[in-house]
């Protein structure tokens, strides 16, 4: 039986549309990953991912996963309070200075406390930073219900929607 879902691409062209978040958490820190690991996205996209039917990379080999990482437009950023690793993002961009925020997410223990939205701004504010023309993101009704509510707070503005069926 398929399901209907409906999927949005966001994006924001300048720094001056991003607004910032206020995370009131302590003790969070943001870092790039080295691309030695590639066990390290696999794991995140399978225990971030799992509750929200990403599925694209679930059959990915570890060739795919070291093409993944080993792409000079490729960067992984993780989040972490205190030791505990919290959540992520991926970065693609290509050489039109197009960055894609190709996946994000944190776990599920550290909802509702605005690291989400904290990370978000730390992916927009590090494109740009980069030298982003744009940055943009997808999101569809299968992800967290404040995903779509999110990337809009943070000035993002939906370009393009469609609706898929999937099974």
């Amino acid at each position: 039986m398929s399901k209907k879902v409906s999927r949005f691409f966001l994006e924001i062209s300048s720094i001056k549309d991003l607004t910032f978040s206020k995370c009131l958490e302590r003790n969070l820190f943001i870092k790039k990953e080295n691309k030695s690991n590639k066990d390290l996205p696999k794991f995140l996209y399978k225990e971030i991912g799992k509750d929200y039917n990403w599925k694209d990379r679930l059959n990915w080999s570890d060739n795919d996963w070291v093409r993944l990482i080993s792409n000079p437009n490729y960067e992984l950023y993780t989040i972490f309070k205190n030791e505990d690793l919290v959540g992520y993002y991926e970065l693609i961009f290509d050489e039109y200075k197009n960055f894609e925020i190709a996946y994000f997410g944190i776990f599920k223990e550290y909802f509702g406390k605005k690291i989400g939205s904290n990370l978000l701004c730390h992916a927009i504010e590090n494109s740009f930073s980069k030298g982003a023309k744009r940055v943009w993101v997808h999101t569809c009704t299968l992800d967290h219900p404040n995903a779509l509510k999110n990337y809009i707070a943070r000035g993002m503005k939906v370009f393009k929607s469609e609706e898929l069926n999937i099974d």
